[in-house]
């Protein structure tokens, strides 16, 4: 096993060299720059800039420098912790930018991930073991409006019931009293308020899906002869289908759950921007759009190392979960 992490390793290096070397290409290569959509921003709002000025930041953000050039001064930077400045936002540090909204980001989801999980096993467990009952038929339903109904769809709908109903303001964490304070058990307590309405979006989806996999993954399971095996020594059906049959049905989730890491970084980016929240995940897109080079070429290198680490984990806990697994 530690001679296969090893490789894994290895393999996962010569990876992030081509990710970062492609990803900055791709990045680059829409006409333009970051520069030319501020100077047609102010331009729209009755400004400009001279060619003094034009030059000045040129010269600033370097952007007169060849393409690989920049591509040697970022990724130098980054290995060593360095990822660059943004020019979307000031010349602003890209780590603190980032890390100013990670914690954030990775708390929304990770309880949906959790919230997810621990709704979809019971019930695809469930639906599994009662299949073709009137309750099958119910799960089988929200399971395919879930998969269906996009996110944003179901994030509006919160909106307008919290709003009615609950007579929440909407939009954002944070009531406009907490946005700008300092954190306080107050502000905290005000944020929980309002919370809830992005982790059930998040995971309503993610929940759908989950279920049906488990659904079917357990179904082959349950018709293999090792259970029919463990039934005829008479244990218990439920011992026979949480130790035996779930086991091994949960493989392929344990597969998605080591791609899902990225997920819990980028969060659901079009649910972040309709709920006005501030992760990094509508900063990834903004700076994807205004071509920020160096903000959004780290947040591609971020997102792939979480990609490779989720499956890398994924195998060791394949292997842990089935001893019939091997990788050497």
């Amino acid at each position: 096993m530690i001679n296969y992490i090893l490789r894994r390793i290895g393999y996962m290096l010569v990876t992030l060299v081509i990710i970062a070397v492609l990803g900055y290409i791709i990045i680059e290569l829409p006409s333009g720059s970051y520069l030319e959509y501020e100077i047609n921003r102010l331009r729209q709002q009755g400004g400009n800039l001279s060619q003094d000025q034009i030059r000045s930041l040129e010269i600033r953000y370097g952007l007169n420098d060849p393409a690989y050039v920049r591509f040697w001064k970022w990724i130098s930077g980054f290995v060593v912790g360095d990822f660059g400045v943004s020019f979307q936002y000031q010349q602003q540090p890209v780590g603190s930018l980032i890390g100013q909204r990670l914690l954030l980001t990775i708390g929304i989801s990770t309880f949906s991930l959790f919230l997810a999980w621990g709704i979809a096993v019971p019930v695809g467990v469930y639906s599994a073991t009662h299949r073709y009952t009137i309750p099958d038929y119910a799960i089988t339903v929200i399971q395919f409006l879930g998969l269906s109904i996009p996110s944003f769809l179901v994030a509006l709908v919160l909106m307008v019931f919290a709003q009615r109903v609950l007579g929440q303001e909407v939009g954002g964490l944070f009531s406009d009293q907490y946005r700008a304070a300092p954190w306080s058990f107050a502000k905290f307590a005000d944020m929980l308020k309002k919370v809830w309405i992005p982790i059930l979006v998040i995971a309503f989806g993610s929940t759908a899906g989950l279920s049906r996999i488990m659904r079917a993954n357990l179904l082959d399971v349950l018709g293999m002869q090792y259970v029919q095996t463990a039934r005829s020594k008479g244990l218990k059906e439920s011992k026979v289908v949480w130790k035996h049959a779930v086991k091994n049905a949960m493989h392929p989730l344990i597969m998605i759950l080591g791609g899902s890491l990225p997920g819990i970084i980028s969060g659901e980016t079009v649910v972040a921007i309709v709920l006005n929240l501030p992760t990094v995940g509508p900063m990834y897109f903004q700076a994807q759009m205004n071509q920020d080079v160096y903000l959004a070429a780290s947040f591609l290198m971020f997102l792939s190392i979480l990609g490779l680490l989720g499956n890398l984990i994924a195998d060791i806990v394949l292997a842990w979960v089935d001893p019939r697994i091997r990788y050497e």
